[in-house]
């Protein structure tokens, strides 16, 4: 029950990024002591046999003591594949350390890694 009421809660701030097929929505909310929390969901159209559509979501919640760890593995993870994707023109830039801890998130951009345009 208390999963739904936090699925429930209004947000504080949305920012919609669309990238391809894809479309991906980070939303900030609070919890019930008034802390904030994201939640990035990733959202696919998709078609069933009979023509109509659905759209098909996964969610993941991140916790302010998470953001610096995940934006370390996120770092990673594009440099990576930067350097080792042949071919392949991925772009991204995450906030140093010293600029997350400020909450500044100013330019993601997000690339369709599987090939799907």
């Amino acid at each position: 029950m208390e999963f739904n009421e936090q699925n429930d809660r209004e947000e504080i701030y949305s920012k919609p990024v669309r990238a391809g097929k894809r479309t991906y929505f980070f939303d900030v909310k609070s919890t019930r002591g008034d802390d904030l929390y994201l939640t990035i969901t990733e959202s696919k159209k998709r078609f069933r046999d009979d023509g109509t559509f659905f759209y098909e979501k996964h969610k993941i919640f991140l916790y302010k003591e998470d953001f610096e760890k995940f934006a370390e593995g996120l770092n990673d993870a594009v440099a990576y594949i930067s350097e080792n994707n042949n071919g392949g023109n991925v772009s991204a830039e995450v906030p140093s350390n010293e600029e997350s801890s400020a909450g500044s998130w100013s330019n993601l951009n997000f690339e369709d890694l599987d090939g799907q345009s």
